[in-house]
Formats: C-alpha cells, sequence, structure tokens
C-alpha cells in the first residue's frame, strides 16, 4: 500500500512515548524540530516506522493495535541528528547497533551508536541510549567502552546525559561537561573559555546529584550533604563574580589537570565563605580528592543556579537534607503552593518585618519576598532593601540553616538574616558568639519601635517578646519537649499550676510564635490536624481564643506532605490581639476551608493539571503547573476579609 505520512511526528512521538509530555521534555533536543528531523511513515496499517538518518532504513517505532513503542529509537535518531549537524561528525564515521566483543563473548548489536575517529576503525565515542523513564545504563556503557578500548562514552535518555571520558585503561573516574566536536580534540574542548551564556538555567539539579553520587560521592568517603553545598556555595560565588570579569568568563568548571580543578573550586569556596560567612568554618576545605573532584565537576559546571527555578533547587536540596534532618526531628519541607496560598491570605507588605522562627529550607521568606516583589516593591533598591531588612529565619538544624540561606542567595537577596538558634530555648542566645549577638541585637530592634521601654529592658533578659508584623512558620511535629528550664518559660509547660513532665514540641510553639508578634500582627501556622478536633487539645484553643483572633483555618489534603508523612494538617491563621486587632472579643465570624486537591498523588509525587487530550498545562515559564485548589480557597478568604473590613488584604 502507498507510504502514508502523519500530519506531525511529535504526535507519533507522544504515543511512542505514552505521555505527551515527554516530547517537551527532551532537554537534550529542545532546540530541535521533530517535524524537521524524524520522517515516520505508516507503512503498514497501524504500524508506524521512522526511517534511519544513518543507514536510511525503515525501523518499526509504534504498533498502533498492541499500544507498543520504542522510545530509545526516537532518542538515538536523535542523536544521530545531533551528532551529524551540531558537532560535525560524518555519518560515514557513524555505525549503529555495532557488536562488542567480550573477550570470546560477543554481545550482537549491543552499542547503540559508536563514532570512529578519523581512520574509521578506531572506536572514539560510543552512546548508548535509553527510553526517557530510563535511569540506569552507566554501568553498562562503562563496560562497553572497556571492551573497546573507547575513550568517551555518552549515556542519555534524551532528559539526562552522563559523559563518561577514560583517560587511560580501565579508569572511569573522569566526566565531561561536553563531547568534542568533529574538528577539536579534549584538550581544545578542556581549554576553552567559558562564559556566563554557556550556563544552563534549566537542569535538574536533583538529577545531577544523583548521576555524581552513583559515580563518585557515594564512595568518596565523604559527607555528601556537605561537600556537595560547598561545590553550590563555590559555584554561587563564581556566577556573582563573573558579572564582573571580562567576557563575563567563569572559573567554575573541569580543566585538564585535576590539580588544577581542586586548585581553582576551593579558592572559589574559600572566597565565597568570606563575603557570605556564617555558613561554613573559615578552615573549611573542599574535602574531595582532586581526581573525585573533576569528575563531580564535569557534571555540575553547565548548571545556572542564579536566575534558576527555586523548585528545582528546592527539590534537589530536600535530597541532600540527610533523613536526621527531616522525618526523625518531624521537619519537611513545605510544598510551595501550600507556603503561597499563606502568603497570599496574609498578605506581607514592604515595610513589614516577616520571620519564620522554623525557617527550614526558607521557602516561607522566599515567598514573601517574592510577593513583595511582584506587589510592592518594585525599583531594584526597594527590592534590595526589602530582601535584606525584612526578612528574619532562625532554626536549629545546621543543614536546614544552609539551605535557607542558599536558597535565599539564589533568589537575589546577599545577606539575610537568618540565623541558627533554637527557637523554643532563649537561654542559648545568651552565648557571646558572634553570631548569637548579631541575632540578639537585630531581633530586639523589632521590639524597640514600639515604645514600651519597660518590656524591651526586660527582653533583653529574656529575650521573649518581639515585635513582628508577619510570621509565618511550619515548625516541627515530632518529639516531646522535656526540659525542666524550658518548660517552665512557656504557659503550656505547666498544667494545674504544676510543671509538666512534658509537651510536645508544636504546642510550645504556638506559644512561642505569638511571643514573636507585635500586637495587631498576623501569623499563619501548620499545625496537626488534632490541635482543632482533639477533646483533649481544648484548652489549647481556649487559649488562643484569648491571645488572638482567629482568621482562618484551613485543611490541608492529606497527600500534602507525602511521601515523608501522611499526617492530616491544617494551616492556622492568627491576629494576635491588640494593636489594630482591637481588644478580645467573643463572638466573630472565622473562615474555614478544605481542600480536595493537595497537588500529590497517595505516593507523594505532584500532580499536574492537564487538558481533555492529557496534554499538560504550563504556566508562562513554562513550568507544569500543579493540580491543586489552594489557590482558590485563597481567594475565598480574601473575599471574606473584605467583607468583615480587614485592612491587610490586597
Amino acid at each position: 500500500m502507498p507510504t502514508k505520512k502523519p500530519n506531525k511526528a511529535s504526535d507519533i512521538v507522544g504515543k511512542i512515548f505514552k505521555d505527551a509530555e515527554l516530547v517537551y521534555g527532551l532537554k537534550e533536543f529542545e532546540s530541535l524540530n521533530l517535524e524537521e528531523i524524524l520522517e515516520i511513515t505508516e507503512d503498514e496499517p497501524h504500524r508506524f516506522y521512522v526511517t534511519d538518518l544513518k543507514s536510511e532504513k525503515k525501523r518499526l517505532v509504534f504498533d498502533e493495535r498492541k499500544q507498543t513503542g520504542k522510545p530509545e529509537e526516537i532518542v538515538r535518531q536523535l542523536w544521530l541528528h545531533k551528532l551529524h549537524s551540531h558537532y560535525g561528525y560524518p555519518f560515514e564515521r557513524m555505525e549503529t547497533e555495532k557488536s562488542i566483543h567480550f573477550g570470546r563473548e560477543i554481545h550482537a548489536k549491543a552499542a547503540d551508536v559508536v563514532i570512529y575517529k578519523e581512520d574509521k576503525i578506531t572506536p572514539y565515542i560510543i552512546i548508548e541510549v535509553k527510553s526517557p523513564t530510563e535511569e540506569k545504563g552507566i554501568e553498562q556503557l562503562k563496560s562497553y567502552l572497556n571492551a573497546e578500548g573507547c575513550e568517551i562514552g555518552i549515556w542519555s535518555n534524551g532528559k539526562d546525559r552522563v559523559i563518561l571520558y577514560r583517560n587511560y585503561p580501565n579508569n572511569f573516574e573522569d566526566t565531561l561537561s561536553e563531547i568534542p566536536r568533529a574538528t577539536q580534540t579534549i584538550d581544545d574542548l578542556l581549554s576553552e573559555k567559558r562564559t556566563l551564556d554557556y550556563l544552563n538555567p534549566k537542569v535538574d539539579l536533583k538529577r545531577i546529584i544523583e548521576i555524581v553520587e552513583e559515580l563518585v560521592l557515594a564512595n568518596a568517603g565523604v559527607d555528601v550533604f556537605n561537600e556537595s553545598f560547598k561545590l553550590i556555595y563555590a559555584k554561587l560565588f563564581d556566577e556573582l563574580e563573573a558579572e564582573k570579569r571580562e567576557d563575563k568568563e567563569i572559573l567554575f568548571r573541569k580543566y585538564k589537570d585535576p590539580r588544577k580543578t581542586y586548585e581553582v573550586i576551593n579558592k572559589l569556596f574559600k572566597q565565597a565563605i568570606t563575603k557570605w560567612p556564617n555558613t561554613f568554618y573559615e578552615q573549611e576545605v573542599i574535602r574531595l580528592s582532586p581526581e573525585h573532584l573533576s569528575v563531580v565537576i564535569g557534571e555540575l559546571e553547565t548548571a545556572k543556579l542564579f536566575g534558576a527555578d527555586l523548585r528545582v533547587i528546592d527539590e534537589a536540596f530536600e535530597y541532600l537534607i540527610p533523613e536526621v534532618a527531616k522525618g526523625k526531628k518531624g521537619q519537611y519541607f513545605t510544598p510551595r503552593h501550600a507556603i503561597q496560598m499563606c502568603v497570599q491570605m496574609l498578605n506581607p507588605k514592604e515595610n513589614e518585618f516577616v520571620l519564620d522562627p522554623a525557617a527550614g529550607s526558607g521557602g516561607f521568606l522566599i515567598a514573601a519576598m517574592n510577593w513583595v516583589w511582584k506587589n510592592y516593591a518594585k525599583s531594584a533598591a526597594a527590592k534590595h532593601e526589602y530582601a535584606s531588612e525584612k526578612l528574619y529565619g532562625i532554626d536549629f538544624a545546621e543543614e536546614t540553616a544552609k539551605v535557607s540561606r542558599a536558597l535565599m542567595l539564589i533568589a537575589g537577596d546577599g545577606r539575610s538574616h537568618l540565623f541558627k538558634l533554637n527557637s523554643l530555648d532563649p537561654r542559648e542566645w545568651q552565648g557571646e558568639e558572634e553570631e548569637k549577638l548579631q541575632a540578639r541585637m537585630e531581633l530586639q530592634k523589632r521590639l524597640d519601635k514600639s515604645g514600651n521601654y519597660e518590656e524591651q529592658e526586660e527582653n533583653k533578659k529574656t529575650f521573649k517578646r518581639f515585635g513582628f508584623d508577619v510570621v509565618l512558620t511550619n515548625p516541627p511535629f515530632a518529639g516531646e519537649i522535656k526540659d525542666q528550664g524550658v518548660l517552665r518559660q512557656f504557659e503550656f509547660g505547666r498544667k494545674n499550676g504544676k510543671l509538666a513532665s512534658k509537651v510536645e514540641r508544636h504546642i510550645l510553639f504556638i506559644e512561642r510564635v505569638l511571643d514573636f508578634l507585635r500586637p495587631g500582627g498576623r501569623m499563619a501556622i501548620v499545625l496537626p490536624q488534632g490541635i482543632f478536633n482533639n477533646t483533649n487539645m481544648e484548652y489549647i484553643r481556649k487559649w488562643l481564643f484569648d491571645k488572638a483572633r482567629i482568621l482562618a483555618v484551613v485543611g490541608l489534603h492529606g497527600n500534602t506532605f507525602k511521601p515523608h508523612t501522611g499526617t492530616k494538617t491544617s494551616v492556622l491563621f492568627l491576629l494576635k490581639w491588640g494593636g489594630e486587632a482591637g481588644e478580645p472579643q467573643a463572638d466573630y465570624p472565622i473562615f474555614m476551608a478544605v481542600s480536595k486537591k493537595g497537588g500529590k498523588d497517595n505516593s507523594g509525587e505532584y500532580s499536574y493539571k492537564k487538558d481533555a487530550n492529557g496534554v499538560y498545562a504550563h504556566d508562562t515559564a513554562g513550568r507544569k503547573i500543579i493540580d491543586h485548589d489552594l489557590d482558590e480557597i485563597a481567594e475565598g478568604f480574601k473575599k471574606f476579609a473584605k467583607e468583615q473590613k480587614f485592612d491587610f488584604v490586597k
């Protein structure tokens, strides 16, 4: 029968991948036009073939009746095109489905693509292609390189790629960020000058970390979190300094000699410590060996952190945070759409001071900053002033304090007030260390503007009350406080006039957060559902009515904090009595809502909005839109708040 060509190659590719979104997720080929490159024809009824770019033979890629396809074949054809058109390798130097000899054994059609040197005999580059959903095969590629004595290997599933550099027999302790063009040697490639334009803000930082962990970090005998973070800090510093250098040259890159790579990267790290103190000790150095560092840099150097999607950076940091700093202490990264709802509802303004006393990764602070930048502080000077003067964070965990500082740097703020302190125990603030002194001085300023001299002087001893306008927080739920010295500082530390033997951590946080607020200040706090409906928690609810006006209670979906926990949570919104809130009232309306779409599935993976054809919706930045209803809840609260004549709503 006559050959019949479908309307769009991308339509068939979407069916082959069984997910139309994967067509747009092939980052390796995002600049390529599938319609111009791939010739896919229906040579038999319901059976689609692609014309091989090397041999011009037809290869079956999709059987419509059986709904089976070969996505890895599409990836191979796109690589053949890129190798030829972008890197300049002629097709006569390529071979597909090459048999690999392992001693006496021959693996037929093992290597997907092989590029030969100019003699057309010596293997130079081996490409191992996989389906976009496949993430394994690097070890297989290593075995091919070893068997063929080949220098360079590429593992690619279209979304991710790893370039191995075998610089002498049986050694794969090296990677490249790019492959040489046909006219280049590897030395030429490593000697090229790199500028900021070379960096890509769309890279998947989490996937990069997973790859380098598989290649070297897991077996390097180092703390993966700390060493990764040192490199991120060094890279942030280099990107910032590159703006001032001639041609915007970047120094954070792989060099031919691993010792030079180590020397340059370690120097950048030490300079970053000086520029952004209180995250690493001055005497710290990068502990990876030059050879191990060379592998890591080969993967990391192309990433652009400043200006990157914070959601992607966030996922990488969440992956890095050790388990001891997450579930075991009840600390979880709050999903950004839940944070955004809180910020929309409380509407922090340009002149208001914002605090998160359990800052974690700094998500609430970043969201507040972006909100004010978008709605109030429009000039560059106003944005910088707000970010550097109005945002405060406290967190006790070393790892999360580092994450919050890094995220704030990436978001555009160079000197945030982020302190490693225990919010629940002001006694620990009394040391004479520089950071504690700075924290006390800065936090005290919030109270000093109130004009209450006696309270100011008392607070210099107790560090109990402060004058923040807005508090946004998700305190850790896990654990009980048994320290009698801590408990006696809280009303909730006493029961029936006696000091309690123990109190759950988040209950103390409720009281502590209200202490941080000025009269008339407002807050949002994530709490376990039991606070709102358990009979044994009634004393907390009565106490709250005396201290603050309940603005709203929003029940979050059960999947919100999965996969870390399935604990049912709600967000409590309060307006502290006094100031513009006035005197306590006995009766008033409260906004109540329950989320029906939490933006995650039962396994904790994000779920995204799709149209009737199963194609994902994207925002103006090209990101998939999370399928949740928290924006609608926020809009409902705004309407309610305007009816109640609250003056803080937008």
